[in-house]
């Protein structure tokens, strides 16, 4: 009889410059043999990072990333190609492209800007979130199968999730890279598109409601572990739906996050 080998210790691994290979740690929600979008995400921001330090471009903030999801994100081996689109001293847009099997199945935009000490007129943030310490775990696998990307998260709702209603603290111990560091932020984003999956309004086993896309939107740079997702999801009545997020840090507010939905029932 053959052992089962033991889970994975990070989400992928770098086996070329621009080539990754994904393990069973990053697999799907629906379907183990497609890769959940929140690690790729994360990494992806790290190769957008790692391509400007590359360049020694001057310091600057992730002001905006969005991620289009263009088809199903196998997990098998992948090409990750970032590009300058607009350089600059103040502002510049990079663009990357997760490719598998010679087609693009992830197109990313990252704007970044140049800080300034704006403190004397901020403000405007919404009201912060119970810190994680303070709140109890919740089981992630009492509505998604504890498997892939799923079975490696630690979850913290504030009270208990509400259909289309939750705010939660989101933490990871794995690595997103095997044996290479990567920065606070990429390890913020990369768990930021779970907010689809604790808000959920009906029952993943008779609907399916995958996001097309992510947008995170940034006023100040996360810090911290721990990412905070108060959320909130719509359905519409013609299969469209929408969830959105005010993303948080331990210190408060950092910015919002929208992906829209494409909702359908699954066969009985």
């Amino acid at each position: 009889m053959t052992a089962t080998p033991p889970p994975a210790q990070h989400y992928f691994q770098r086996i070329g410059p621009e080539r990754f290979r994904p393990t069973s740690r990053v697999g799907g929600a629906w379907r183990e043999d497609e890769q959940h979008v929140s690690p790729l995400a994360g990494l992806i921001t790290h190769a957008v990072e790692t391509h400007r330090e590359q360049r020694q471009a001057a310091p600057m903030a992730l002001s905006r990333i969005s991620f289009d999801i263009l088809g199903q994100i196998r997990l098998e081996d992948f090409d990750l190609t970032v590009e300058t689109t607009r350089p600059g001293r103040t502002i510049e847009l990079l663009e990357a492209s997760v490719i598998i099997g010679g087609r693009a199945v992830v197109r990313a935009r990252a704007w970044f800007m140049a800080e300034a000490d704006t403190s004397a007129v901020a403000g405007g943030e919404p009201d912060r979130m119970p810190a994680p310490h303070t709140l109890e775990p919740w089981p992630m696998d009492s509505v998604w199968p504890a498997r892939g990307f799923i079975s490696s998260i630690e979850a913290r709702t504030v009270g208990e999730p509400q259909p289309g209603r939750t705010s939660a603290w989101m933490s990871t111990g794995i690595p997103l890279l095997d044996a290479e560091p990567v920065s606070t932020l990429a390890s913020f984003v990369a768990l930021v598109d779970t907010a689809n999956g604790i808000a959920v309004r009906t029952e993943p086993t008779k609907w399916m409601f995958p996001n097309l896309d992510l947008t995170i939107h940034l006023h100040r740079r996360p810090e911290g572990a721990w990412t905070g997702l108060d959320t909130g999801v719509v359905f519409g009545t013609s299969g469209l739906g929408l969830t959105s997020t005010v993303l948080h840090d331990e210190l408060g507010p950092v910015g919002r996050a929208e992906q829209t939905l494409t909702v359908r029932a699954l066969e009985q």
